[in-house]
């Protein structure tokens, strides 16, 4: 630090300063972005080159003592991305995604010397290494919560759908992703990329940024081999036009060994042109990528550029991984800046963009919805024709995506198969090849890759950044599309905006699939989104026939932040309730289907809608022998909970709204109780934790081929008889 440097008040605790920088005054004299300008001049202009290497020094340094401050975090990955990083920031692109959670250290440092976590009280580098990784502050993986970041990441593979969808909604802004090699394996990064691009040919606004640094998180990656040659062809395969390839080994004047070399240890000239060469592929693939063209920048460079260690050792710190530690001390010195150059880097981050990014980007604010009006539902006739629940609410989705344009609703080629063919008629699935035979053509709004990944990447990714959207599958698939759709679910309970909840439909039952046997039964995914109901935000919804499918999606469409998961049967089944009852089941968690009274009573809770028929054919059983019976559909379980096992208050948009003791009592007194379910016991937890009653569980146990629903019902327990016994049993 020169005697006359001031140190500017966002600097307070940092460890170490640099020494008067070569030419810092012919190059650094006042900032490359000007005043009331968003970004550099040309991405050629000597001074925006030597500022973006000042800018990509200061990431460096902020990421290494931030997580050194806590022993722990991710150093690493983040560091061979800085150099490319900074460039996007100097080009005034600050909307930008990452895959790899571990990069959350570098991207809050990011958004830190842009003033945008001045939102949350982060003025100065003290309390930005006082806040990582504790509540309520800059958590270990980036969580969408963040001011100035777009999205969550911590699970590998999802950042690309976040990226797409902000390029859907929003066509003339950049998106770019960054993509660590280490997860370029993950399910199903180029997969979703190709689809995308096959569907939306004429939306390239997003730009994949692959991070080539040759190792994971502790070893080499599983691309590491690849020329570079082989890399592009890569890429290429995979229908990317434009590959823009920046290696730093043709830079190296160290004599570095090995194809991953680390550019700050160049010469200062030298690292000067590879800066120059990353911010002139930066701004030439933002521009092919505006401008029509699938691009991809892939910046090669040894991981753990420029901090502590090199390589998989980079990747993260251990307990003694201290401020205190000598190779710490020594990363932090060598990459130490003088007071003013850290000015001027604040100073073009904070104009970069038009202002921080807490203020800028296409998240902070809440996305424009039109109108649905009423939607057309068809009240059918209680214990009228038997209707298909399914097609029932495809006349509704229909409704959706004609009043609303950005609507898309994702399944992995099933919809006919689904009972909801009636959404292809609609809506069309988006297709290069027209063909009425099948509703297709290039401007549908039904996504259908056949990854269940892709379906939800979209769909979830589209509803996080503020549109409506509807993921269908099969229940027995959908836990492929699990992961994006459970981060995306997390992220919406901790934003500071609303935004469109989640909703999916989920057909085809175990119960339904006794013909294809096992691989189609799966109702595990019930498991996650029973245990999913205690996040506070989480609604899976069981209506018991056509009526009732409607009014839970009319629900389900009212609501923000949440996800809400609807599971029905693709088959004809009766009519049991009117759309009233199934708004009061909404609210209380349930309605009674059958009442009758007898020297004691058997209460049955049940969940679907198939299983209610060997349920009223056990009712028929018990009444003959003069026991009464309680039926009551399960519909909204979470309701049934107690407000003290479920984290609702710290949600986003909180729904408190839990079923009192006397209406539960209401509902589930009895003699005796037994939880019904096609699918798995766990969700009927709240029931089978307040009832106090004799109780037992009828649930599903296993697969089998057979011929008809009633089969795999036997075969799992779930017939009339095995109820009437049971019953009989509990009451004594």
């Amino acid at each position: 630090m020169t005697a006359t440097s001031t140190i500017p008040d966002f600097c307070q605790g940092i460890k170490y300063f640099g020494a008067s920088l070569p030419e810092f005054d012919k190059y650094a004299g006042k900032a490359a972005i000007a005043e009331g300008k968003t970004a550099i001049i040309a991405a050629n202009d000597p001074n925006a080159i030597y500022q973006t290497l000042l800018a990509a020094d200061a990431l460096r340094y902020l990421t290494l003592q931030i997580t050194a401050t806590k022993e722990s975090g991710h150093p690493g990955g983040f560091a061979s991305a800085a150099d490319v990083i900074a460039s996007l920031m100097m080009l005034g692109q600050k909307n930008i995604f990452t895959e790899v959670g571990h990069h959350a250290p570098g991207f809050y440092s990011n958004v830190f010397l842009d003033r945008s976590l001045e939102a949350m009280g982060i003025s100065n580098v003290t309390q930005l290494g006082e806040r990582f990784r504790e509540k309520h502050g800059l958590l270990g993986h980036l969580s969408g919560q963040i001011p100035g970041l777009l999205g969550p990441a911590g699970p590998l593979g999802q950042g690309q759908h976040f990226a797409m969808a902000a390029a859907k909604l929003h066509p003339n802004t950049l998106f770019p992703v960054t993509i660590g090699d280490g997860g370029l394996g993950e399910p199903y990064i180029m997969s979703s990329f190709g689809h995308f691009h096959t569907a939306y040919p004429e939306i390239t606004n997003f730009l994949p940024i692959l991070v080539w640094n040759g190792y994971s998180q502790e070893h080499h990656s599983m691309v590491s081999l690849k020329t570079n040659a082989e890399m592009e062809a890569y890429w290429r395969g995979n229908g990317f036009e434009e590959v823009i390839l920046i290696n730093a080994k043709d830079f190296d004047d160290a004599n570095q060994n090995g194809e991953y070399v680390d550019s700050t240890k160049f010469s200062f000239n030298q690292r000067l042109e590879f800066m120059k060469a990353v911010l002139m592929a930066t701004d030439k693939a933002a521009q092919l990528a505006l401008g029509g063209k699938l691009t991809v920048i892939i910046i090669k460079q040894l991981k753990g550029a420029g901090v502590h260690k090199r390589g998989a050792a980079s990747h993260n710190l251990y307990p003694g991984d201290s401020l205190e530690k000598d190779y710490i001390v020594a990363a932090l010195q060598e990459r130490a800046l003088p007071p003013e150059a850290w000015a001027i880097v604040r100073t073009n981050f904070e104009r970069s963009g038009g202002g921080p990014g807490a203020g800028t980007v296409v998240t902070e604010k809440v996305f424009p919805l039109p109108d649905l009006g009423t939607l057309p539902m068809t009240e059918y006739t209680v214990g009228g024709d038997k209707k298909v629940a399914t097609t029932a609410m495809g006349e509704l989705v229909v409704a959706v995506g004609k009043a609303d344009p950005n609507f898309v609703v994702t399944n992995a080629d099933g919809n006919a198969a689904s009972g909801i063919n009636n959404i292809n008629v609609g809506l069309k699935i988006i297709h290069p090849t027209s063909d009425d035979t099948y509703f297709q053509g290039p401007n549908g709004q039904v996504y259908e890759p056949l990854s269940e990944d892709a379906c939800a990447g979209l769909a979830v990714g589209l509803s996080l950044l503020g549109a409506r959207t509807l993921w269908c599958s099969y229940e027995s698939f959908a836990i492929n599309g699990l992961p994006i759709w459970q981060t995306v679910t997390q992220a919406m309970a901790e934003l500071r905006r609303t935004t469109p909840s989640t909703i999916t439909l989920f057909t085809a039952g175990a119960l339904e699939q006794g013909r294809n046997g096992w691989t189609h039964q799966r109702p595990e995914i019930e498991n996650y989104f029973a245990a999913m109901m205690r996040n506070g935000n989480i609604f899976p919804l069981f209506p018991c026939d056509a009526n009732s499918i409607q009014v839970c999606y009319e629900w389900a469409l009212g609501t923000s932040n949440k996800g809400i998961t609807i599971t029905a049967s693709k088959s004809p089944l009766p009519v049991r309730t009117s759309f009233e009852q199934t708004r009061q089941a909404l609210e209380k968690g349930g309605i009674i289907l059958h009442e009758s009274e007898g020297s004691k009573k058997v209460v049955f809770a049940v969940i679907g809608d198939m299983t209610l028929l060997p349920v009223f054919e056990s009712a028929q059983q018990l009444e003959a022998a003069g026991i009464g019976v309680k039926i009551v559909s399960v519909i909204n379980p979470r309701r049934l909970y107690r407000p003290s096992d479920v984290m609702s208050e710290t949600s986003s948009e909180a729904d408190n709204n839990f079923l009192d003791d006397a209406g539960f009592d209401s509902l589930f007194a009895g003699d005796a109780l037994i939880g019904v379910t096609g699918g798995t016991s766990a969700m009927l937890e709240p029931i089978m934790l307040r009832s106090n009653v004799r109780r037992d569980v009828f649930a599903w146990k296993r697969g089998e081929t057979t011929a008809s629903a009633g089969e795999i019902m036997a075969y799992n327990g779930l017939t009339a008889n095995a109820l009437t016994t049971r019953a009989t049993q509990l009451l004594g």
